[in-house]
């Protein structure tokens, strides 16, 4: 074992214009401040208070976590179970992904900063093993870590079958021409055509500090809060509405993944591993071919699943590796927002005045856990309602997942957004100030707020970036 709105073709160009001008002007001038009009100072450059382990653990799940760290770092190789089509996972595994600012985050820095960078799969990945990849032009050293997916299928004759969703992910990298295999040959995506007519949208990773707190919100709590923020958004004038999205078998109220599509940290690790890495696994045990085609023998190399649990092992060593890394995610400690200070508390209020806090809800308690005493009635301070929302054909993607139609997200956690360098689903922005202002556009839930956003004074603004870069 290896430890539905559908957007027409010329707005999803304009929006990947707007996307890859914003990305690569963000990476470039990240931290400067060269003038008045500047609201976010940049990530919080104090001590890195994300990464740790949820405080009152046993020694058992001590043993567990630090297991489930040790597998989320491991590279694959082919032969071990990468590929044969991935994002990444060959040199950092898991971890070459969520790492900004701690293992466990989000697409790492650019190397001006001071946690981890550059993005792993422009200087590593690519090319690990002699890999014949080339770079997408939408990765850069320097930008954010990217999956693509494409919002419709092809017809015969290569144009779009709008009548066709596509919505899944085509991996970037192959293992073609690495020295660990020689039976598997794969074309990349012709990125240079799907960024032609506008095909292409991408998602950045989404931290997981902090998820077993998440995962431990009871469905009543989150069903009670919607109830109490839509009472308060009608008393404030502000229309919001937002929806859970349900799992398709049991109905219940799923929580991860930018539109809260997963169910569990054990699916979110199952799926991850075979979309992201190619790894098949007990939850996804069927190998993985670019949607809407099917494998050559040659790239169906092993036995599946190729990970698996060890029933003959004692410890730790009997689980499987995605059962490893929900227990690590499931024991991360959300991080330690920074001292408050006279700014800080300021931006707080007007965080909660304007409205942001209808949908980024502050403090939602957890339910009583059998796994853990740490994850039992313990208050998240996640800074969302887990609810999707309409955010408006501004930020739309096209995508359903889900009871999530391609205009709907997940309100983002809030929690650990200081020391975060990408914002939005797709790292389009570096800039939290620009973040808030892309919230609107025609059709978003988030207007009025951001139109009393921008009626604040420029000390208001800055206040409530202040506030935001602390948490």
């Amino acid at each position: 074992m290896k430890h539905g709105i559908q957007l027409n073709v010329r707005m999803r160009l304009a929006m990947l214009i707007f996307t890859l001008a914003i990305s690569c002007a963000a990476a470039g001038a990240l931290g400067q401040q060269s003038n008045s009009d500047v609201l976010d100072p940049g990530p919080r450059a104090d001590a890195v208070d994300a990464g740790g382990f949820l405080p009152g653990l046993t020694t058992a799940q001590q043993a567990q976590a630090s297991d489930g760290a040790m597998r989320f770092m491991e590279p694959e190789t082919f032969t071990g179970g990468l590929g044969p089509l991935y994002n990444s996972g060959a040199v950092h595994a898991c971890g070459a992904c969520h790492a900004q600012p701690n293992v466990g985050g989000s697409s790492p820095a650019a190397s001006a900063y001071p946690y981890i960078g550059p993005n792993p799969q422009a200087t590593e990945d690519y090319n690990a093993y002699s890999a014949t990849n080339i770079i997408p032009p939408f990765v850069s050293a320097n930008g954010p870590v990217r999956e693509m997916r494409l919002v419709y299928f092809h017809n015969s004759d290569g144009s779009l079958n709008l009548n066709a969703p596509d919505g899944g992910v085509h991996d970037l990298f192959t293992v073609t021409g690495r020295t660990d295999n020689t039976t598997c040959t794969l074309a990349q995506p012709n990125f240079a055509q799907e960024l032609a007519l506008g095909n292409a949208i991408f998602r950045i990773p989404t931290p997981v500090f902090g998820a077993g707190l998440i995962e431990n919100i009871d469905d009543t709590t989150i069903l009670a809060n919607q109830a109490a923020s839509q009472a308060a958004a009608v008393a404030l004038g502000i229309p919001i509405a937002g929806q859970v999205n349900r799992n398709g078998n049991d109905g219940t109220i799923s929580r991860f993944g930018w539109k809260a599509q997963n169910k569990s940290l054990l699916i979110f690790a199952g799926e991850a591993y075979n979309v992201e890495d190619g790894v098949t696994n007990e939850l996804f045990p069927t190998q993985r071919p670019t949607p809407g085609t099917t494998l050559p023998p040659g790239c169906l190399i092993n036995s599946t699943p190729e990970d698996q649990s060890n029933p003959g092992l004692a410890g730790p060593a009997v689980n499987s590796d995605v059962t490893a890394f929900a227990a690590f995610m499931r024991m991360l400690a959300p991080p330690a927002p920074a001292a408050a200070t006279p700014a800080t508390l300021q931006g707080q209020q007007i965080f909660s005045n304007i409205g942001c806090a209808l949908c980024h809800t502050p403090t939602m308690t957890t339910a009583q856990s059998t796994e853990a005493a740490a994850l039992s009635g313990v208050p998240a301070n996640l800074y969302s309602d887990l609810l999707v929302h309409n955010m408006g054909v501004g930020l739309a993607d096209g995508v359903s997942q889900g009871g999530a139609n391609g205009q709907q997200f997940r309100s983002a956690p809030l929690w650990g957004v200081g020391q975060r360098v990408f914002f939005l689903h797709d790292g389009r922005t570096s800039d939290l100030a620009q973040a808030i202002r892309a919230h609107k556009s025609h059709g978003s839930e988030a207007n009025q707020v951001i139109d009393n956003f921008e009626s604040l004074s420029h000390r208001d603004k800055k206040n409530l970036i202040l506030f935001l870069r602390s948490l």
